[in-house]
């Protein structure tokens, strides 16, 4: 498929998502905090080449194994490493930058590292390079918040601010709808693939705008219009480490609306609540029924309590499913 997952650690230990997206011509890569173990899982072709890092929050199980990644792209430059963050992420990350002795990094060490804070109105960047050890983050702008703070090649990625006592950060990555030629209809004209396809795939026709098939020409647009299937992209959500409640219901059941696929937290079973509620965490019912009203395509588990490993992780699956039916925990639990 062209967007692919990865559930990153066990039950009961810290979690993230690595997701990528192939267009057919590029692949990128995306990583959903970093908890301790989990980028040693990915291979380092696959953490070279992750363009961004969102982080939900700061809290020590989301952030312990990015000692690793910054140790494989810390002199990376082209293109710079890409780091997302929710209010007061971008001290955080200074300070870990700062954790190390530099001092044999000379003035033409390569490394630049864009860490983009997400605020409530505004998303404001600022830029670290290697070559002068992180001691100075450099302001490189500010732009307005929109739902949507990435537009990648063939997907987007939305952001929704939750609610753990301290701001979390969930996301949603939506893959472009697919174009793809309809064969079929292509061999009823008698049409012999060529060049012309790549046109045809391209942006739409402009006014008058032909293309020669077969020795003759055709109007683009009558064409675009009758060979030309479009189909929705995927979608996965990455949510953890928030309360949901009413409010929070209501939000993200709009945002998440026919999301294929959508990876939350489940802490606690119901009858565990109080302890939900003072840790600032979620049910497996609670999120069961999120995803019941979204109308989501799955719902997968993750980032679960230890009290309940191993004889109770079942009861807590249970839970969920007799809320959502397609709810399941991630490949290998």
């Amino acid at each position: 498929m062209p967007l692919s997952f990865r559930v990153l650690g066990g039950p009961g230990s810290d979690n993230a998502l690595f997701v990528t997206v192939d267009t057919g011509q590029r692949t990128s890569r995306l990583l959903f905090d970093c908890g301790d173990g989990c980028p040693h899982a990915l291979a380092v072709a696959d953490l070279l080449n992750t363009e961004h890092l969102f982080f939900s929050h700061f809290h020590m199980d989301h952030v312990a194994g990015f000692d690793h990644f910054f140790r494989i792209n810390f002199d990376r430059d082209q293109p710079p490493v890409s780091l997302w963050v929710p209010s007061n992420g971008t001290e955080v990350l200074h300070h870990r930058f700062r954790g190390y002795e530099w001092n044999l990094v000379g003035s033409r060490q390569r490394g630049t590292w864009e860490v983009h804070e997400i605020g409530a109105e505004q998303v404001r960047t600022t830029r670290f390079f290697t070559r002068e050890a992180f001691r100075t983050g450099h302001p490189a702008g500010e732009e307005p918040r929109d739902p949507v703070i990435v537009r990648g090649e063939g997907y987007t990625v939305e952001a929704v601010q939750l609610d753990h006592g301290c701001p979390s950060m969930g996301y949603v990555v939506r893959e472009a709808a697919r174009v793809n030629v309809d064969t079929v209809k292509l061999a009823e004209r008698g049409f012999a693939p060529g060049a012309w396809l790549k046109r045809l795939r391209g942006p739409a026709a402009q006014p008058g705008e032909v293309v020669a098939v077969n020795g003759s020409e055709h109007s683009l647009a009558q064409l675009q219009a009758e060979l030309l299937a479009t189909t929705p992209g995927e979608s996965i959500a990455y949510l953890t480490d928030f309360r949901l409640n009413a409010a929070t219901q209501d939000v993200l059941a709009a945002r998440l609306r026919g999301v294929t696929t959508v990876v939350c937290e489940s802490q606690y079973i119901a009858a565990d609540v109080e302890l939900a509620e003072a840790a600032m965490h979620s049910t497996a019912r609670e999120v069961a029924t999120l995803a019941a009203r979204a109308g989501v395509g799955r719902l997968i588990l993750f980032h679960v309590s230890p009290r309940y490993l191993p004889a109770r992780l079942g009861e807590l699956l249970a839970e969920a499913r007799a809320v959502f039916p397609n709810t399941t925990f991630p490949d290998g639990w």
